[in-house]
């Protein structure tokens, strides 16, 4: 029992009491801090702030710096980026109702010719101008893929035409590093097969095929032995001893060409079984990726 003195001495019994309490209350503190693994001041397992940032234990990890946006993840180089192709669907679906039209002349060096002409078809009545653009729409898609800039002479947005030496003109002005005129042949019945058709090398009035005759006849051969491998299609049985590639001076897309070009015969529309072949999706597209990748290896300076 404490006594309740008078004067100064009457308030020590209050004071011991609070100072007894606060003790305690530190102990207790303590004891929590310790039985939670931190000390004051220690500096180690102190608790995260809502922030986030406290002395975490662990190394601290730092997040990667961020990709900026559209940067690819390779930075490999197209096949084609840079290359310049044209690609010429043979005929026009529109020239069976301009015939006045087509059938005016043009000059292509050693002799005048005929604007354009209809072109051929199956016996079932599918046309070669719309073969050749379908094939051509497609390859244009698989060498774009492949990063090439790819112009066509027309595609089905002309009422007929270009005429040949338009065609020719095409190319030329694109400054192309190679050039294609896609067809398909109107050859005997009994025959089937496709053939490529390169340049010989002319000097007549306009035309002069000398620069580009060896380099197209390389791109001939090299089409087609990839057109050859994409579509398992002979060549042709009915003409140039049945090596599939001939060498002419008497087509104005090729005599005034100033570009590596040449001309490809898919098959022969009258033959029954390229007939097939020809009017079938699946393979057309298989075409389409024969060419481009004669294209290709050629752009490549491969075979």
């Amino acid at each position: 029992m404490f006594s309740n003195e008078a004067g100064g001495g009457g308030r020590r019994g209050p004071l011991i009491i609070a100072a007894a309490v606060a003790v305690a209350a530190c102990l207790a503190g303590w004891l929590a801090l310790r039985a939670n693994g931190s000390t004051p001041g220690s500096g180690t397992n102190t608790p995260m702030s809502l922030g986030g940032s406290a002395h975490a234990t662990g190394p601290a990890v730092h997040p990667a710096a961020p990709t900026p946006y559209g940067t690819p993840h390779t930075t490999g180089k197209l096949p084609l980026a840079g290359r310049v192709i044209v690609i010429d669907p043979g005929h026009n679906p529109g020239n069976s109702h301009h015939t006045a039209q087509i059938a005016r002349l043009v000059d292509v060096g050693n002799g005048r010719k005929e604007c354009d002409t209809t072109g051929t078809a199956t016996n079932a009545g599918y046309p070669e101008a719309s073969y050749t653009l379908d094939v051509s729409r497609r390859v244009r898609a698989i060498l774009q893929a492949r990063g090439a800039t790819v112009k066509l002479t027309q595609d089905g947005n002309l009422p007929y035409g270009p005429c040949v030496d338009e065609r020719a003109r095409i190319g030329n002005a694109a400054h192309a590093d190679a050039a294609l005129s896609i067809h398909a042949d109107g050859g005997p019945a009994s025959g089937r097969g496709f053939h490529v058709i390169a340049p010989k090398s002319l000097r007549a009035g306009i035309a002069d095929t000398r620069a580009i005759a060896a380099p197209s006849l390389r791109l001939a051969t090299t089409l087609r032995a990839h057109f050859a491998a994409a579509t398992k299609e002979p060549f042709a049985t009915y003409l140039a001893g049945g090596k599939g590639l001939t060498v002419r001076d008497d087509l104005g897309g090729l005599n005034l060409s100033k570009v590596p070009k040449v001309f490809i015969e898919c098959g022969n529309m009258r033959n029954s079984v390229d007939a097939r072949a020809l009017t079938d999706a699946a393979w057309r597209q298989h075409a389409a990726q024969g060419i481009a990748d004669g294209l290709t290896a050629f752009l490549e300076g491969k075979r």
